[in-house]
């Protein structure tokens, strides 16, 4: 049995990935004013981190079944301070976007590393329970990092924010040390990974089915401050507060999947459940003329929806990877991120300008075709998976 302290450890190393990635948010202009460009120019460490993450992911799947899981993550945390340190010291703006792939890689690393060390160290009916506790640590990261880096900022420069998730790193580095188990499956037990596994129907439909519902959903919440705000006429203290309510539900989510999924059955079920809710939700705060209280209960249950479909989708992935001769879960799930965020950046890109544009409704549309996909592709899984195997 691992260290009762083992899903602490890995959902506060989550945390700093979550944290490093988004609390540029609420800096773009002290660090645009600092290095003389506009926002949008500095809106790109924002993108070269994702991109970076993005590219990443699938070369540290390809190499997984190589490497210690352990050896992996205590890397990327070190790495992830070092881009920390380095972005302080840029002198240029150009610089420290370049800097930013240092932090990208490091996420893309780590976090395949931590679901591999829980498929590796937890029977399959807990999987989607200790993936979600350690999911936990994304959503607070996402919560906590730009309201943590506003502080910060306001306080003592642009600079801090960077400096004290590189410190944080650092610090948890003796805590992973000690706790990470030392014994590991046997890294070349599983055979070589071979790319084909991602062509086979069962995993290719999941991983696009998740990168087009979680792209959806995690594209809806990054607008939805300026949907509010459009909408009900608040200040930005004000759309602050309000879209915590997003943060309160996904955290809700990852703590109750494991009742959940026992509820449910499975995890397929619970999937599918908690895709039918988030629609529901959706559709709820972007098409429905809700009174501001009715909308920030519809954006939590978005919240909450999408905090119990992400791992138990994890959870499902790494089941069918294990299943398969000669896979790789690393190699999986790690495409299964790259995905994610590579469907984020384009219904972004696409609802951003929408919005722009056209207005809130057009930015519905973009998102829900992506949610709409998303949830047919599930629809199409489970109706394939329920048949039954035909043998010559």
């Amino acid at each position: 049995m691992p260290s009762r302290l083992l899903l602490p450890v890995l959902a506060l190393a989550v945390f700093f990935v979550g944290a490093t990635e988004f609390m540029i948010a609420p800096m773009l202009t002290p660090i645009a004013t600092a290095f003389a460009a506009p926002p949008a120019a500095a809106a790109w460490l924002i993108s070269a981190y994702a991109l970076a993450y993005a590219l990443g992911a699938p070369l540290f799947g390809l190499l997984a079944h190589r490497l210690s899981r352990r050896r992996l993550l205590i890397a990327a945390l070190i790495l992830l301070a070092a881009d920390g340190v380095a972005v302080t010291l840029a002198p240029s703006l150009a610089i420290a976007i370049a800097l930013r792939v240092l932090g990208g890689l490091a996420a893309a690393a780590l976090i395949p590393a931590v679901f591999a060390l829980i498929a590796d160290h937890y029977p399959p009916r807990d999987h989607a329970a200790a993936m979600g506790l350690a999911m936990l640590g994304m959503t607070a990261g996402i919560i906590g990092g730009p309201a943590l880096a506003g502080v910060l900022t306001e306080a003592a420069g642009w600079r801090a924010p960077f400096l004290a998730s590189a410190a944080g790193c650092l610090v948890l580095l003796p805590f992973a040390s000690i706790v990470l188990p030392r014994r590991e499956a046997a890294p070349h037990a599983a055979g070589r990974a071979s790319p084909a596994i991602l062509l086979r129907p069962a995993i290719a439909r999941l991983i696009t089915a998740k990168a087009l519902y979680n792209g959806a959903a995690v594209a809806g919440f990054a607008l939805s401050g300026e949907i509010l705000r459009r909408r009900y006429g608040i200040d930005t203290a004000q759309t602050g507060l309000a879209v915590t309510a997003f943060g309160g539900g996904l955290a809700a989510g990852n703590l109750t999947v494991g009742r959940a999924r026992r509820a449910l059955a499975g995890d397929e079920a619970l999937l599918l459940a908690a895709v039918g809710l988030l629609c529901l939700a959706f559709a709820a705060f972007l098409a429905l003329p809700l009174p501001l209280a009715a909308a920030l209960v519809a954006l939590a249950l978005w919240g909450a929806a999408l905090g119990l479909a992400a791992p138990a989708s994890t959870a499902l992935l790494a089941a069918r990877a294990a299943a398969a001769p000669g896979s790789s879960r690393g190699l999986v799930l790690s495409v299964s991120e790259s995905a994610n965020n590579i469907a984020l950046m384009a219904l972004l890109t696409l609802a951003s300008l929408a919005l722009e544009q056209r207005g809130a409704v057009a930015s519905a549309l973009v998102l829900g075709i992506g949610l709409g996909a998303g949830g047919a592709l599930l629809i199409a899984d489970r109706v394939a998976q329920s048949k039954p195997a035909i043998r010559p």
